[in-house]
């Protein structure tokens, strides 16, 4: 019983200074940092050339990689960030183009696997001398598998709307 007791004492003991030290030594980070990575699409697709979204939110923040550098948020994004961040920007070599997914064609498909090693997402399904395909949910259109692919039987396809991703269109201006 007794050493029920001071193992108890002694966990409630570490606890305490555990709690402690997280009260009195955390480190704050950069509010801006936060603002910018909750505007970034978050899907970690690395076509950026960083890792992921909180990376590239630390980079822009910082003034190391430009407002542009993301493009899957396309030009409204950089706009976005722009604005945020008190810059000027020229929008003339921003891609705008909607969010596509791959598409495998089974005739030209061989197998190699090329395509299911480089998918950040795991979005390719197959296996060595298999035809491929993708599960379009969780594709990001990062396009790696497009690059890698020996025999181009990868296709970048517009994401056809569905009932749960399609929205009403905003309504045009009208002029008076």
């Amino acid at each position: 019983m007794s050493a029920i007791l001071m193992l108890m004492t002694l966990g409630l003991v570490l606890g305490g200074l555990l709690g402690v030290a997280a009260r009195y030594l955390k480190v704050e980070g950069n509010p801006l940092q936060a603002e910018i990575e909750s505007l970034l699409p978050g899907s970690q697709c690395g076509q950026c050339g960083y890792p992921g979204c909180s990376p590239l939110a630390e980079a822009v923040a910082s003034g190391q990689a430009p407002v542009t550098a993301c493009p899957p948020g396309g030009k409204a994004l950089a706009e976005i960030l722009a604005a945020k961040l008190g810059v000027s920007i020229d929008l003339s070599g921003v891609e705008d183009k909607g969010p596509m997914i791959a598409y495998v064609h089974e005739n030209l498909c061989i197998g190699c696997t090329k395509c299911f090693k480089r998918c950040p997402t795991d979005a390719i399904l197959g296996g060595p001398k298999q035809i491929h395909a993708v599960f379009a949910d969780a594709c990001t259109g990062c396009e790696k598998c497009f690059d890698v692919c020996p025999t181009e039987c990868i296709e970048m396809r517009p994401l056809t709307p569905t009932l749960q991703t399609w929205y009403w269109p905003s309504p045009a201006v009208a002029v008076a």
